[in-house]
Formats: C-alpha cells, sequence, structure tokens
C-alpha cells in the first residue's frame, strides 16, 4: 500500500536506517482490498505494489531480510522470481484465504522457497481460525506446514 515505488532513491536512507538496525522491511505486494469500491478505489495505486520493484532494493541491500506481504496477484509470478534466487527476500501468505492461492505458489511453498513462505491471516480481514481452516484443505505437504506456519519466522525473526 505504499505511495511510493520501493526502488525510489528517495527511500534508500531509510532502508539504511532498517539495515543497520538490524530490522525487517516489509513491503505491501499486488493487490489490495483497501479502498474497494470506494471513488478511486480510496487512492490506493496497484503500480507501487508490482514485487519487482523489490528487486533492486533486495540487490541494493542483500543483508537487510525483506517480506513480500501478501500473495502478489497479478504478479505472483514475479514475486516468485525475486525471492527465489534472493536470500533475504521471504514471502508472506497474508491478505489471501489460501482456497484462492494460486497453484505455481502452492508448487514454490513445496519446493524452492518451502523456507522462505511465511504464515500471515492479515486479521482483522481475515480471522487466523479461517485461515488455518483452509490452509488445512490446500496441497501443502506436511513436512512444509510447520515450516510455514511457525519456524520460518522464528529463522527470520531470530528468536
Amino acid at each position: 500500500m505504499q505511495g511510493f515505488y520501493p526502488n525510489d532513491r528517495a527511500a534508500y536512507g531509510l532502508y539504511e536506517a532498517i539495515a543497520e538496525a538490524g530490522a525487517i522491511a516489509l513491503f505491501h505486494t499486488g493487490q489490495t482490498g483497501v479502498g474497494a469500491g470506494m471513488p478511486g478505489g480510496n487512492g490506493m495505486r496497484l503500480k507501487y505494489s508490482n514485487p519487482m520493484y523489490v528487486d533492486d532494493v533486495a540487490v541494493d541491500f542483500p543483508d537487510m531480510p525483506i517480506i513480500l506481504a501478501h500473495p502478489s496477484f497479478p504478479w505472483q509470478e514475479e514475486a516468485l522470481a525475486v525471492a527465489t534466487p534472493k536470500p533475504n527476500v521471504h514471502i508472506d501468505l497474508s491478505g489471501w484465504s489460501p482456497k484462492y492461492f494460486p497453484p505455481i505458489l502452492v508448487r514454490y511453498a513445496n519446493t524452492l522457497l518451502r523456507e522462505k513462505i511465511l504464515f500471515g491471516s492479515d486479521w482483522p480481514m481475515i480471522a487466523p481460525e479461517r485461515w488455518l481452516a483452509d490452509f488445512e484443505k490446500i496441497d501443502i505437504k506436511e513436512a512444509n506446514r510447520p515450516l510455514i506456519l511457525k519456524e520460518n519466522a522464528i529463522r527470520l525473526l531470530r528468536l
């Protein structure tokens, strides 16, 4: 939902502070429900949420953990393309019911990105109980469920 391109050099001072503090940068990616049905979508501009713009940030700040928030509809493949080769880029699953996850996201969650996918419900928009019930019904390998639901976040947050 940020109103700027993530790779805008004007934001690099902020990223330097985040990296220096050892904190995590989280970027909204893909379509948002915020502003839905409001005139002009309440000013939300989808163009800023293409995950490909985060690729530059991941290259320029390779030690700063980055989370691409939400399945990145309509740019899911771009999000996967950014997260796969960049060790510092993770994807959270908040904001969408798992029953709507595209097959390619599920495939990557089961394989290449199994240790870089993170649980998130986007409460109060989606109750965690509903999200978890829908997650149980999708084709995620049993060995990967604890990674996605807890262990990947523990590692990322250094808990």
